[in-house]
């Protein structure tokens, strides 16, 4: 007997994705797209029946910002973002990405020195990624994705970095300004880009992102080396085209900040240019400052400026690891900065660092900067306006990976109190021998906390590892910053810093987070993974209406709330990459996952045609 449907699954509580309360129906499949949706839908008209009675169904999800450009050609299913229910996931972040292909030029490798620090990705496993490419142009590039087995449905800004050394080359393009001729020519690649049917062009100003290739690792990555003319006829084009300018802000001088993000202003600049910016979160150190950000976007998306700007909030606790130095918390400070600088192997060259006298008088002033005296520093610092956010508290820092097994799961400070009392002479206060030998071996006196730190440096160099929580400790206001209307759920981060974060469970903690509010939250919510972005950056996907792409996400509200993120982020050698990573795989909460009618994910197993055959497809925005 012949069906009318693949697929039908029954009985779910359906969050369509419109904002509107769920109600309970059935959807059916046909062909890779949604046939139909309604209550009671005749089994018999189906090839396959899947029963989701208590399941949470809903469009699949988008992940707005990523940087898994570098992973897709090398394992185009994306199994970690797959597993999490999310379905369609954004490129091109941050002004990097592959899209004008290697980009090699002599001894230049400006993927490999654009991404390593920037991003956290050891060069060895940025070379796999350069070698996947085939492409050498934009157009190239988005066609390439239809040879390649995807998993989740891919979209792609245009990189302003990347744009740069297409045109000027990677040492021009941080040394000088553009010709006319070039700036030209940039516009001119830029349009031929959108007309492709990228999203926009991503630029970047945070002070902290650096090349890693000599003789440039003083140099920050070429967006920034951009002027106000350069940026405002850029974006002018993606203006043009109703596209979307992803950028992050000029945090040394907020005034700048504020005056760049007016460039979304079409009272100011004849239409108005869609924005996405990074970031609003509860920092630790400065936990009212996303106020102000969120303040100038209401300001700006008034109808007196006729703007439209968001910033990306994240979904979870900002939980960042760092091996010894190598972590981009410590990029923020000169002194650490100058060890970050150096090759991942480079251990001898590290050494001498932390044994010079100056190195050890600056990281001593940089450690301390904010955090002691009586000065305007530590005056601004205790008003929760810090000159620097990275956090050098030792008690907000937690082993996960220690040199001494005691050690694991407790705070440093809690290990230098006990070093400090050891060395005073309280032998008792060893509490292994693995301690006793390891105060014992201690190399310096440890006085205070950067005597501490910049001992564990000296004794073990990047072979102590610890987390901390930069923002949203807690998750106290993480919710409200994921449903402010002038923010939007973003800023995960997926497939960047291999071995310091796992944020691809962002869009299940935002999940978690509206369930405690109940079922309307819940949909708020979903709209805002699904058909809010979609629409925002003109995207074809996050709906289950008749006639779309069956993308499809169940969730089990029960496993959902009781789940931990913190509890299921693991550090694992991923063959892949011949390299350690920071994945978070939760157990259960997500029980179902379809692109393109094919079941991708199953009961914690992947299904057969994740990887074997195309089923997401590379979205063009219009």
């Amino acid at each position: 007997m012949s069906t009318a449907w693949d697929t039908l699954i029954t009985g779910a509580t359906v969050f369509d994705g419109s904002g509107s309360p769920p109600r309970r129906e059935d959807i059916a499949i046909s062909g890779g797209k949604i046939a139909a949706r309604g209550i009671q839908l005749p089994a018999s008209q189906a090839a396959e029946v899947i029963d989701a009675s208590g399941q949470w169904l809903m469009p699949g999800l988008l992940d707005i910002h990523t940087h898994l450009d570098l992973e897709v050609d090398l394992e185009p299913a994306l199994p970690e973002v797959v597993r999490h229910g999310t379905t369609t996931v954004l490129f091109g972040n941050c002004s990097l990405g592959n899209c004008f292909g290697k980009q090699l030029e002599g001894e230049q490798n400006p993927i490999v020195d654009c991404f390593t620090r920037v991003e956290n990705i050891p060069k060895k496993v940025l070379a796999k990624s350069v070698e996947a490419v085939t492409w050498d142009n934009t157009g190239d590039y988005l066609d390439h994705f239809g040879n390649i087995p995807l998993g989740p449905n891919v979209a792609a800004f245009v990189p302003h970095s990347m744009l740069r050394v297409e045109v000027m080359g990677l040492q021009a393009s941080v040394t000088r300004e553009p010709t006319e001729a070039e700036l030209g020519e940039m516009e001119r690649l830029l349009e031929q880009a959108l007309q492709q049917g990228y999203l926009g062009l991503s630029t970047d100003g945070l002070p902290f992102h650096y090349l890693a290739n000599a003789p440039n690792t003083d140099k920050r990555i070429p967006t920034q080396f951009a002027t106000f003319k350069e940026m405002k006829r850029l974006l002018a084009v993606v203006r043009k085209y109703d596209r979307v300018w992803q950028t992050t802000p000029i945090i040394e001088n907020r005034l700048k900040a504020f005056g760049y993000f007016a460039l979304t202003s079409g009272r100011l600049f004849g239409k108005t240019l869609k924005t996405s910016a990074l970031s609003v979160m509860e920092f630790v150190l400065a936990p009212k400052a996303s106020n102000a950000f969120l303040g100038f976007a209401r300001l700006m998306n008034s109808r007196l400026f006729k703007g439209d700007i968001h910033f990306q909030a994240l979904g979870t606790n900002f939980r960042v690891w760092s091996d010894g130095i190598v972590s981009p918390l410590y990029e923020e400070l000169d002194s650490t900065c100058e060890l970050i600088a150096l090759e991942y192997d480079d251990l001898e060259g590290r050494r001498a660092l932390l044994n010079d006298a100056d190195w050890v008088a600056r990281f001593r002033a940089d450690w301390h900067h904010g955090r002691r005296g009586r000065n305007w520093a530590h005056l601004k610092a205790k008003l929760g306006m810090p000159d620097n956010l990275v956090i050098r508290d030792l008690q907000r820092m937690v082993f996960d990976g220690a040199p001494v097994p005691d050690w694991d799961g407790q705070t440093l400070q809690a290990v230098f109190e006990r070093l400090q009392r050891y060395q005073r002479g309280a032998a008792g206060e060893a509490r292994s021998d693995a301690e006793r030998a390891a105060f014992d071996s201690f190399p310096l006196r440890a006085e205070d906390d950067a005597d501490f730190m910049l001992g564990l440096l000296r004794q073990y160099d990047r072979n102590f590892r610890y987390w901390i929580d930069v923002s949203n400790d807690g998750n106290r206001a993480t919710l409200d910053f994921l449903l402010h209307p002038q923010a939007m759920p973003g800023f995960n981060d997926s497939g960047a810093h291999i071995t310091n974060m796992a944020f691809y469970d962002s869009n299940l903690m935002s999940l978690k987070l509206a369930q405690r509010q109940g079922e309307g939250t819940v949909a708020a919510i979903v709209h805002r993974l699904t058909r809010e972005p979609a629409a925002f950056f003109g995207l074809d996907v996050g709906t289950i209406e008749p006639g779309a792409q069956a993308d499809i996400t169940l969730v089990d509200p029960e496993k959902l709330a009781g789940w931990d993120t913190n509890d299921t982020r693991e550090f694992i050698y991923r063959d892949l990459f011949e390299h350690q990573q920071m994945v978070n795989r939760p157990q259960g909460v997500v029980p179902l996952v379809l692109i393109n009618g094919q079941v991708v994910w199953r009961d914690g197993d992947f299904g057969a045609a994740l990887g074997s055959t195309a089923l997401g497809r590379a979205l063009r925005a219009a």
